[in-house]
């Protein structure tokens, strides 16, 4: 039988099933991929806690589809995208290494040199589905100082474990680690 975790998302209740990582926790999954209605509902939340940002930036992939909607209900005309894999058009962009608890492993973020050009002097909110260690998001922070951005606000949809406690990031639910 699965087991599942039902979080509050700004009143909206969601049933998460609970999966097991390679390390032996337990987290609850929380997956945007196909979910119109919920990102929907996210993204016009999250829109409003970074006001006053003049751009965002998110990693692929589950901050994506998250990021459009804020994007959109913020006039925005562009948004950067942190790659996990160096595409063609990318090779006179910036990178930098990150460790979240998803993957286990060393990652390194890519933005493009037109991504990162967006972020130049620009106050930037960083977007992303959930926050748990803060791997993800200090790979985000190293792109956007690189850049030459100013982090303005972090904002996340869900806070994992002691993400929770942080008081430099935003979220709209929390989620246990298991």
């Amino acid at each position: 039988m699965e087991k599942i975790y039902t979080v509050d998302i700004c009143g909206r209740k969601e049933d998460l099933p609970v999966l097991p990582l390679p390390n032996g926790m337990h987290i609850c999954f929380f997956n945007l991929h196909g979910n119109p209605g919920l990102t929907e509902f996210c993204g016009k939340e999250l829109a409003k806690a970074v006001e006053g940002c003049d751009v965002l930036i998110t990693a692929e992939s589950k901050g994506l589809q998250l990021t459009h909607v804020i994007a959109r209900e913020l006039g925005h005309e562009f948004y950067a995208v942190c790659r996990k894999s160096k595409k063609l058009y990318m090779q006179d962009g910036i990178s930098t290494d990150v460790k979240s608890i998803t993957t286990g492993n060393i990652q390194t973020l890519y933005l493009s040199r037109h991504d990162a050009d967006l972020l130049k002097g620009k106050k930037v909110a960083i977007i992303d589905d959930v926050i748990s260690t803060g791997g993800s998001l200090r790979g985000l922070e190293n792109l956007v100082n690189m850049a030459g951005g100013i982090i303005y606000k972090k904002a996340f949809v869900l806070a994992e474990g002691n993400a929770k406690d942080r008081d430099d990031v935003i979220f709209l639910g929390t989620i246990p680690v298991l």
